[in-house]
């Protein structure tokens, strides 16, 4: 084009949030952390109690290693977000 216009530029397309052959959105795989928007209110008594499953989820959630057995990561989990008062 010319005399002045704007000229259209068209970008390439992306899959970020476009559907997929089997019509689920796609995960972006950025590979990035995003913090969560909370932060975890749980006591120690709650962390010395909590199951297996739902340290977990809390770990992964924040993108901690949830590697060990149950008492490793509920010492993770409480040197993690457990602060001294």
């Amino acid at each position: 084009m010319s005399g002045g216009g704007m000229e259209s530029v068209q970008r390439p397309t992306s899959n970020r949030g476009n559907k997929g052959q089997n019509g689920q959105h796609e995960k972006e795989q950025s590979g990035s952390f995003q913090m969560p928007l909370h932060y975890p209110r749980y006591t120690r008594d709650d962390y010395e109690t909590m199951q297996e499953w739902k340290l977990d989820c809390l770990l992964r959630e924040y993108g901690l290693p949830i590697t060990g057995d149950v008492e490793e990561k509920r010492k993770y989990a409480m040197g993690a977000f457990l602060w001294s008062r």
